[in-house]
C-alpha cells in the first residue's frame, strides 16, 4: 500500500517538477496580445448574478470603464432570482447604457450553469466572455482576452486569477499563494508545453460556435466551466491562456466558505473524471502526453486519499507485530526522502510565481501554506467521501453554492458604495487602490 501511495504521489510530484522548472526558463508561445487591436469581434459578456447587491456595482462599472468598442459589446448581467438589490442595481446600470442588457431569471433550475444555458439564447456575440459577480477587470482585459480567438482553432481562452483581499485574512493571503502557483506557474507553464489550459467559468470566454458545436453549456454540472473544457478538447478544439489579461477577485476569508466553495468544486470536477476519461484515452488526434497531462489534471483531487492512506499505512507499519521482521530504519529513511522530494514539487511552483510576480515579502507565507494543505486535504477528503457515497446509492448529492462576499469598506458600503451608475468613472478605484497596495509588496 506505502509503495503504491509513493508511486502515485511521485508521478505527480514529478509533474509538478517539470512544470515549475519549465515556467523558470520563461519561454512562451508568440504572444497573444500583439494581436490586441487588430482583431474586434462583437462580445457579449455574462455575468451570474445571485443576490450580489455587495459587489455588482463594481464589475457593471469596470465594464463601463474597459476600453472595448461600445458598439461592439453586449453585457448581459443574469440575475437568477435575487432577493436584495441586485435586480434595482442592474436595472439603473441598464438605463443608462443601452448595451447593458439584464436577463432577469424567475423559474427554472438554480446555479449558473442553468442561468447561462438560458442567457445564451439572448447573446448576439460572436465570442462569449464570462465573469463572476465578484470580479473586477481592468480595463483592456476584454481586449487581451478576445484575441487569441483570431487563431481558429482556439475554442475558449482563460485569463489570469488575481486576488484583491490578500491583507484581510491569514485564508486569503495563503489562497493569493496558490492563485499565483495555479495561473502564473502551472497554466502558463501546461500552455507553454503545449496542453490544453483550464478553462475556469470566469475571466475567459468561449467561440459561440464552439460552444454550440459542442451542445451548449451543461446544466447537470457544477463545474461547468471544467465539463466544457474537456468537451471542446475532444472535439478539436483548444484553450488558450493569457497570463496578462488579470482580473480581480474576492477569495474566501473564512475556513468555511472555502471548504463548501472546494467541495463544488471537488465534485464537479471528479464526476468530469468520470464523464470523460474514457473518451480522452480513446482520442486518436490526442498524443500520448497530451492525455496523461488531461488524466493527471482531471484525478488531482484524488490524491488527498492518497495522501491520507500513505500516511495511515506508514503509521501502521512501525505498530504490526511482524514489524521486526521488517528494516524499519530504512523503510523510513525511504518515506522520509519520499516525503521531502514530494512536498517540494508544490512549494517550487508557489516560489517560481512569487518571483515572476516581484511579491518577495508575501512569500513569508510560505512555510504556513502548511495549514492550507491540512485544510484542503481535508475538505478534499470529506467531499470526495459524499460524492462515491452519492454516487453508489444513487442519491442527488450536493447542489449549487454561491461563494459568500465579505467585500466592504471602512463604512460598511460596497467600494461602489451609494454612487449613482453615471458618476464619474472612478467608482472603483478604490478597489484598483487597494489591489496595487497589496500586491506590490
Amino acid at each position: 500500500m506505502i509503495v503504491l501511495c509513493m508511486l502515485v504521489l511521485g508521478a505527480y510530484a514529478a509533474r509538478h517538477y517539470h512544470l515549475g522548472f519549465s515556467r523558470m526558463r520563461l519561454e512562451h508561445p508568440q504572444e497573444s496580445n500583439e494581436l490586441v487591436g487588430f482583431v474586434v469581434p462583437r462580445v457579449t459578456v455574462f455575468i451570474p448574478m445571485h443576490n450580489e447587491e455587495k459587489v455588482a456595482r463594481d464589475i457593471l462599472q469596470a465594464l463601463v470603464d474597459c476600453d472595448y468598442d461600445w458598439e461592439l459589446l453586449e453585457v448581459i448581467p443574469v440575475n437568477d432570482r435575487s432577493t436584495d438589490g441586485t435586480r434595482a442595481i442592474v436595472d439603473e446600470f441598464a438605463a443608462r447604457y443601452p448595451f447593458i442588457k439584464p436577463y432577469h431569471r424567475t423559474k427554472g433550475a438554480g446555479g449558473k450553469p442553468a442561468a447561462l444555458v438560458e442567457a445564451t439564447e439572448l447573446a448576439t456575440g460572436e465570442i462569449y466572455l464570462m465573469f463572476d459577480a465578484d470580479y473586477v477587470p481592468g480595463r483592456a482585459v476584454l481586449k487581451m482576452l478576445t484575441a487569441p480567438f483570431v487563431d481558429p482553432e482556439i475554442g475558449a481562452v482563460m485569463g489570469r486569477v488575481v486576488p484583491h483581499n490578500i491583507g484581510d485574512s491569514l485564508l486569503s493571503g495563503l489562497l493569493s499563494l496558490e492563485r499565483s502557483a495555479g495561473y502564473q506557474s502551472v497554466q502558463q507553464a501546461r500552455f507553454n508545453l503545449g496542453f490544453t489550459a483550464q478553462f475556469g467559468g470566469t475571466v475567459g470566454g468561449v467561440r459561440a460556435a464552439a460552444l454550440r458545436a459542442v451542445g451548449g453549456w451543461n446544466p447537470e454540472s457544477l463545474t461547468e466551466d471544467t465539463d466544457l473544457t474537456f468537451a471542446l478538447l475532444l472535439n478539436g478544439w483548444r484553450t488558450a491562456y493569457v497570463n496578462r489579461a488579470e482580473c480581480y477577485e474576492e477569495v474566501p476569508q473564512d475556513w468555511g466558505v472555502r471548504r463548501r466553495q472546494l467541495s463544488r468544486w471537488v465534485t464537479g470536477h471528479t464526476e468530469c473524471l468520470h464523464n470523460y476519461w474514457p473518451d480522452l484515452l480513446e482520442a486518436r488526434f490526442l498524443s500520448g502526453r497530451e492525455k496523461v497531462d488531461a488524466i493527471f489534471l482531471l484525478a488531482m483531487y484524488l490524491t488527498a486519499p492518497v495522501i491520507v492512506i500513505g500516511w495511515i499505512a506508514s503509521l501502521l507499519l512501525f505498530f504490526i507485530p511482524q514489524a521486526h521482521a521488517i528494516p524499519v530504519l530504512p523503510v523510513a529513511m525511504l518515506i522520509i526522502g519520499y516525503l521531502l522530494f514530494s512536498n517540494q514539487a508544490t512549494f517550487l511552483e508557489i516560489g517560481v510565481a512569487t518571483l515572476l510576480d516581484g511579491t518577495r515579502l508575501r512569500a513569508l507565507l510560505i512555510p504556513l501554506s502548511i495549514l492550507n494543505f491540512f485544510a484542503n486535504t481535508g475538505a478534499i477528503c470529506n467531499a470526495l467521501r459524499k460524492f462515491y457515497w452519492n454516487r453508489f446509492w444513487g442519491s442527488g448529492g450536493d447542489g449549487w453554492y454561491k461563494t459568500h462576499r465579505t467585500r466592504l469598506d471602512s463604512k460598511g458600503q460596497s467600494f461602489a458604495g451609494a454612487q449613482p451608475a453615471g458618476a464619474a468613472r472612478q467608482s472603483v478605484a478604490g478597489l484598483y487602490h487597494a489591489s496595487n497596495e497589496g500586491m506590490g509588496d
